[in-house]
């Protein structure tokens, strides 16, 4: 079991959840406000999406992820900062017989071009998606390859940023140690296993002490699921020794019927890690166990 448990609050996504929740954060200055909140009531790290502020869908615009971060390093709300590098893979398959005739969604990109935005705003933590997946029933692919994701791994290592490993299923794990074993990852690499996305690894127990069982040596991980298996996969993941993440992103609510908050989702799992006998770490304490410095 963990009992120091760093807990990471996902505060929008990309996901289409305009509309379907009376507030998802939208604009940089609601999603900053959105990360705030979550550091108050106890997050040790945001995980920080931005969207388009005109209709809502997810972006990779460098300008609204500067604004962002602007307004999170200038709040004085001390929280280590992890930024999304995932957009820019998406591939929508064309219909039936058709399929190279890629459809609207399409936002497909190199894998260096997916971190501008850390490249010129340095968060503490970003993101790398760990493989391709099959998104949803439909023609969508999420597109992260071995090659785009080695040379990811390297700009990150590069610019003293930590990498954090996004693992979708096991296969994306085995990949990971990969990287590990190239020396693509830097020291105590740090892993979050991303659990009930079809069609990737489900939210369950077997799954992830499976995943859990296989990181590598001096690693660090946290896991988590979506909906309404958030909580549950909270309490699974201390127990097995891991971090957790909550948030928006993952599930818009606290109870049925009741939207979630950030923050509300934040509380309710420090008082499920308090109950477990556990505690949440301060950013200050979470710098510590990943090996972080403060940034700016």
């Amino acid at each position: 079991m963990n009992h120091e448990v760093i807990v990471t609050c996902a505060v929008t996504g990309a996901g289409d959840t305009v509309g379907r929740h009376p507030a998802i954060p939208v604009t940089p200055k609601q999603i900053a406000e959105a990360a705030v909140e979550a550091a108050k009531a106890g997050a040790t790290v945001v995980h920080c999406h931005v969207r388009d502020p005109q209709t809502g869908k997810g972006s990779r615009a460098p300008a609204l992820y500067r604004e962002l971060v602007d307004r999170i390093r200038s709040s004085g709300v001390d929280m280590i900062l992890n930024l999304t590098a995932g957009m820019g893979g998406d591939l929508e398959i064309g219909p039936g017989e058709k399929p190279m005739e890629f459809g609207a969604g399409t936002d497909l990109i190199g894998g260096l071009a997916r971190l501008i935005h850390v490249e010129e705003l340095l968060p503490e933590i970003c993101t790398l998606d760990c493989g391709t997946l099959n998104f949803g029933d439909g023609d969508y692919i999420y597109v992260s390859t071995p090659a785009q994701l080695r040379a990811g791994a390297k700009r990150i290592l590069e610019l003293g940023v930590k990498a954090e490993l996004e693992v979708f299923d096991t296969g994306h794990l085995w990949f990971a140690k990969q990287m590990q074993k190239e020396g693509l990852l830097g020291d105590s690499p740090l892993f979050q296993l991303c659990l009930g996305i079809p069609w990737g690894a489900p939210a369950d127990t077997t799954t992830m002490k499976a995943m859990a069982d296989n990181m590598p040596a001096g690693a660090i991980w946290a896991g988590f699921g979506i909906g309404r298996m958030q909580m549950p996969m909270v309490a699974q993941a201390v127990l097995l020794g891991g971090n957790v993440r909550v948030g928006l992103e993952d599930n818009l609510w606290l109870d049925k019927g009741v939207p979630a908050s950030n923050g509300a989702l934040v509380e309710r799992a420090n008082t499920i890690i308090s109950h477990l006998g556990a505690r949440t770490l301060t950013p200050e304490e979470g710098r510590k166990k990943l090996g972080l410095k403060k940034r700016g």
